[in-house]
């Protein structure tokens, strides 16, 4: 199993430097993945409950701090060599397609080929219409016709297109990627319409821990949802193997046992606990784990990668 760090582009992480420092640290210490999270708008208030939390709330609601994934990505790309680049997750509506397509090729080659594309459908009502998106209500069909849109434009040399959200032809879309024949895709979510997504568009599937709704936070019950995945993918008449999955915790370590009602929780108490933490998920199907590392200061940010870093990453 390979380890990845996933931020939010808020707080400490709203500089060049503390950026820049996060992912050179990673990258020295053998992370694999830094994933970016996606916001381009914070409404000031909201109706809809964020799926991860238990009160609801969205940590990045108090300040309303974001920078854009995909630019992000694009900086990352001229301050490391190694790391591959994640949205963690874009929400694939946010973004006219062809649009989206230009900024993540763009980034792609820029990178050498370090790009993946983690996608999502957005949870946030408000943020859309600030957006003018397409309307938040239809927001899973807009997101699977995005996604053929991208696929079409990074791979096919006449690209062309005649959707309800995306039309195109008669166009040039080059460079093509440096990934080929298009950028990876990690699907996120964790319901039956993500797992359907992740079949039909996904190079992998990529849930999150703590869905209040659909709660994978121990080895047993992503085991469970991986299983689901693969009945999905044999039904349509995909090989399950050909699926890989990446497993966001989204914590951080914490060098003290914090109990749970399912026992010890994940990736606390010593590091030899982590390490078992680390064989339980490889066991339960996921082969990369993403951790949400980001602390309060950027000492204490950096602080963790690098004692996660020395403690499990280099041992596992």
């Amino acid at each position: 199993m390979d380890f990845g760090i996933h931020i939010g582009t808020r707080g400490c992480l709203t500089s060049r430097e503390s950026v820049m420092a996060v992912a050179q640290r990673a990258e020295a210490l053998g992370y694999a993945y830094l994933g970016v999270a996606d916001h381009l708008i914070v409404p000031m208030q909201t109706g809809v409950r964020y799926p991860y939390t238990a009160d609801g709330v969205w940590p990045g609601a108090p300040t309303g701090e974001c920078f854009d994934c995909i630019a992000t990505l694009a900086f990352l790309a001229g301050c490391t060599q190694r790391l591959k680049l994640l949205t963690s997750v874009a929400v694939v509506p946010h973004r006219p397609a062809v649009l989206a397509a230009k900024l993540f090729m763009t980034a792609d080659v820029l990178s050498g080929g370090r790009v993946i594309a983690g996608v999502g459908t957005g949870w946030m009502r408000e943020e859309f219409e600030a957006l003018g998106a397409p309307p938040f209500a239809e927001r899973g069909a807009v997101t699977d016709e995005y996604l053929d849109a991208w696929r079409t434009l990074w791979s096919d040399a006449q690209p062309a297109l005649d959707g309800k959200y995306a039309k195109f032809s008669n166009v040039v879309f080059a460079p093509k990627p440096a990934s080929r024949p298009h950028l990876p895709i990690w699907v996120g979510g964790e319901s039956a319409p993500a797992l359907r997504r992740t079949v039909k568009y996904g190079d992998a599937w990529y849930p999150v821990s703590n869905n209040q709704s659909i709660r994978l936070n121990t080895p047993a019950r992503l085991r469970e949802g991986i299983e689901g995945l693969h009945r999905v993918a044999e039904k349509a008449g995909r090989d399950p193997g050909t699926i890989d999955v990446g497993y966001l915790w989204f914590g951080p370590p914490v060098w003290s046992a914090q109990q749970s009602p399912d026992g010890r929780q994940l990736f606390s108490g010593s590091a030899s606990d982590m390490l078992e933490d680390v064989a339980a998920l490889k066991k339960a199907g996921a082969r990369h784990a993403i951790l949400y590392l980001q602390r309060p200061t950027i000492e204490e940010t950096l602080d963790t990668i690098q004692r996660f870093g020395e403690e499990v990453v280099r041992k596992a």
